[in-house]
């Protein structure tokens, strides 16, 4: 994949910058539909229709794609039929033909192309798209879609260009760095994806203009020093005021910067070798 720089012919395509696909469907727009789901939008909204996350709305209507996230069609192989965009994640996601004529999607890794086989498997090659557990893949493989409990499906290392790297194992433990450079152990008997996930060109993309982000769902975010003092604590005082002691706040009054929210009892804390910077 490629980036795409285009000329300034108008405000909204100066500067603007996205990514040449290598997709192989014919019509981008059109997924398999036995694997798609049609959602409502919340606007943010809980289900009593309070707002619970600001800046939410609009966008253009898209489909869910069904993701397979925990790959448990054993030892039978899959053939790659399509990489196709999906407006749900950054990374391209793939359409897998199995031989006894099942279709899945799965998160296409980089260098997985139209024709190739995978399989999950513990006998599978240490391949782009194999998946197996991680007492079958060797130490230093770059892995992806990654278990943190046995059978509950992948949840680490799903966005685009990203990847952990399987750094040893122990009799129990893998340890794995992750793309926040935190260190984890993982149970040996949860499964991984080889390789890291496409499209990892998503991260150099420039929107250009604020219509773009409208199309995405995203509604202009405003600043809290330009409210009034009733619905921030930054808001208020006469012309540019800073924000003064204590330092940076939410809207409720916590602190914004450096503040832990962390549940301290959380059982996962303990598989936590290193923590992100």
């Amino acid at each position: 994949m490629a980036l795409k720089k285009y000329k300034p012919t108008s405000p909204g395509t100066r500067g603007r910058v996205s990514v040449i696909r290598s997709t192989s469907t014919e019509n981008k727009n059109q997924p398999h539909k036995a694997l798609t789901l049609s959602f409502k939008k919340s606007g943010g909204r809980n289900n009593q229709g309070k707002i619970t996350m600001r800046y939410i709305g609009g966008g253009t209507k898209i489909r869910y794609r069904l993701i397979d996230f925990r790959r448990d069609k054993f030892d039978i192989p899959a053939k790659v039929a399509t990489l196709e965009y999906d407006p749900n994640r950054s990374a391209l996601i793939s359409l897998l033909h199995y031989a006894d004529g099942e279709k899945r999607y799965i998160i296409t890794p980089d260098g997985l192309h139209v024709g190739d086989t995978v399989i999950s498997s513990e006998t599978a090659d240490i391949h782009p798209g194999n998946c197996l557990t991680l007492k079958s893949i060797p130490t230093g493989t770059l892995v992806h879609n990654i278990e943190l409990r046995t059978g509950c499906g992948g949840v680490m290392a799903r966005s685009a260009g990203s990847y952990a790297q399987l750094l040893a194992k122990d009799e129990q433990y893998a340890h794995l760095r992750l793309p926040s450079s935190e260190m984890r152990y993982v149970p040996l008997t949860c499964r991984a994806t080889v390789g890291q996930v496409s499209n990892a060109e998503h991260k150099d993309t420039v929107l250009a203009k604020a219509g773009r982000t409208r199309l995405m769902g995203h509604r202009p975010r405003v600043r809290g020093s330009a409210m009034n003092p009733v619905d921030h604590p930054h808001g208020g005082g006469e012309g540019k005021a800073p924000i003064g002691h204590p330092g940076p706040l939410t809207p409720w009054g916590k602190p914004a910067l450096g503040y832990k929210t962390r549940n301290k009892k959380k059982k996962s804390n303990r598989l936590i070798m290193k923590r992100r910077k």
